[in-house]
């Protein structure tokens, strides 16, 4: 799930980000209300963390643009000031939640996974191929009646791949879209992972789901027809 962060001070905007990347999840990062609106209204997030006070545009106001331009996205708000007037003006302009600085990290999380629930009762909050589930509220993932154990980062990998079923996916696609990194050609680290994620996946049951696309990539999805051969 990629999050988007929009907050000036460096501090602060590190620690989130790291955090929430050893969560698993894929964030990306700005400093300033301007940016924040246009990365808001051009890409797609499953969340945003936004700071009230900007330097170069109130949160408020970058909140009530993103609304009125479409943008569904479930927007936390992060602000020092715990006046309930703020907190009102902030949810009046179409924010989701409302987080008083300081705060426990655990907290954010836990609001952010909070407002995955919420949005996804609209929709689905389980990806479902076959006889896998991935239950993303729950973070949990299984396979017939089997519970599969995954490290954040294959949860991660896992939810890129079933959100993107029967396409051939490149290496950079993956590590650029689940690691938020430029892709090396001579890394391995998505070799490494999809090794992992087969053997908890696949290597018990008799139809595997990941494939090896020679030349190109990975595919993902009940294979009817041999692509290539599995590493």
């Amino acid at each position: 799930m990629r999050i988007l962060v929009i907050e000036d001070n460096p501090k602060i905007a590190t620690v989130i980000a790291k955090g929430l990347g050893e969560q698993g999840y894929n964030v990306d990062l700005c400093h300033t209300g301007i940016e924040g609106e246009e990365l808001g209204a051009s890409e797609d997030y499953q969340a945003i963390v936004l700071d009230l006070m900007l330097p170069d545009r109130d949160g408020v106001i970058v909140c009530r643009n993103l609304r009125r331009r479409g943008v569904a996205t479930p927007i936390l708000m992060l602000t020092a000031l715990g006046k309930t007037e703020q907190k009102v003006t902030g949810l009046d302009a179409g924010a989701d939640d409302y987080l008083t600085k300081p705060f426990e990290f655990a907290e954010l999380v836990a609001r952010i996974r909070a407002l995955f629930r919420r949005s996804s009762s609209s929709g689905s909050s389980r990806l479902e191929h076959a006889d896998l589930v991935l239950d993303l509220s729950k973070r949990k993932a299984t396979r017939g009646q089997e519970r599969i154990r995954l490290s954040a980062r294959e949860f991660a990998l896992l939810e890129y791949l079933m959100r993107n079923p029967d396409r051939v996916l490149s290496r950079t696609a993956i590590i650029e879209s689940v690691w938020d990194i430029r892709y090396e050609p001579t890394s391995n680290v998505v070799d490494v992972y999809i090794s992992s994620l087969r053997r908890k996946i696949d290597k018990s049951f008799d139809t595997p789901l990941i494939h090896t696309v020679i030349g190109s990539g990975y595919r993902f999805g009940v294979d009817h027809e041999p692509v290539g051969e599995a590493l």
